[in-house]
């Protein structure tokens, strides 16, 4: 039998674990060549490439990190395995810290299935997408954490939610605009965001997010991206099964 005891530190570490891995999900300074102020039609095609793209695409799988800076010092990294299937099946692999960790989002009730790794590993939670368990501190929810919602946000971030110049850059395959815009989760703040989107597949690959006077927040960035690979509705549950069996069969 579990003791409250034991019960109440598989709470905590689950609660902590949940915010680290929420801090990432998306999912925002130094210049670089050929930096300008974009015509209108610069920003439009780029965003409209963009859209769709990610229009045409049924599901993918990416690796993300996640670095978290307090005065220019790296202090906290988070590391998961984020897989996505149309129209909002998430489910969120640890891999470090809190390594095994599992996020299910909806579960087979329409919440969040967790399920701790190592230890308490034994678990089974069933939380609302609303819970205080499943909120950054900037009021993000597991269900705002796909690549959809970012790349409508930095739509609203080069339009009605921008203030100031926009400056586009070209360099080593990537397209890279920045914008000091209002923030994509906390209300009443300003954030310097540089958006990184590959130039070949036409996709965000990495967010960095500054304050207004250029002081680096956090940064975001996926790789391995694999876009429309067959993944089952099936792995989107929280006996699912390893992130191997979200690979289709070749």
């Amino acid at each position: 039998m579990i003791s409250p005891h034991s019960y109440s530190g598989a709470l905590k570490a689950v609660s902590v674990g949940i915010y680290l891995i929420l801090q990432g999900a998306v999912f925002a300074a130094d210049s670089g060549a050929g930096n300008y102020p974009p015509k209108g039609e610069d920003i439009t095609g780029i965003i409209g490439n963009v859209k769709a793209t990610y229009a045409q695409i049924e599901d993918y799988q990416m690796e993300t990190e996640v670095k978290v800076y307090h005065e220019g010092q790296i202090v906290e990294t988070e590391r998961f395995l984020y897989t996505f299937r149309k129209p909002d099946h998430i489910r969120i692999d640890m891999e470090s810290p809190y390594a095994g960790m599992v996020l299910v989002y909806p579960g087979e009730d329409g919440k969040v299935a967790v399920k701790p790794g190592k230890l308490f590993g034994f678990l089974k939670l069933h939380l609302s997408p609303y819970s205080a368990l499943l909120r950054t501190a900037a009021g993000q929810r597991i269900d705002q954490t796909d690549l959809g919602l970012l790349i409508n946000n930095i739509d609203h971030s080069l339009t009605d939610k921008r203030h100031g110049e926009v400056v586009v850059s070209w360099q080593d395959g990537q397209v890279r605009i920045e914008v000091l815009a209002e923030d994509h989760f906390l209300a009443g703040v300003l954030t310097l965001y540089h958006f990184f989107i590959d130039e070949a597949r036409w996709l965000p690959v990495k967010v960095r997010e500054f304050t207004p006077i250029g002081i680096l927040k956090r940064e975001v960035g996926f790789v391995n991206l694999r876009t429309s690979i067959g993944i089952t509705e099936r792995f989107f549950s929280i006996s699912g099964g390893s992130p191997e069996h979200g690979q289709p069969n070749r």
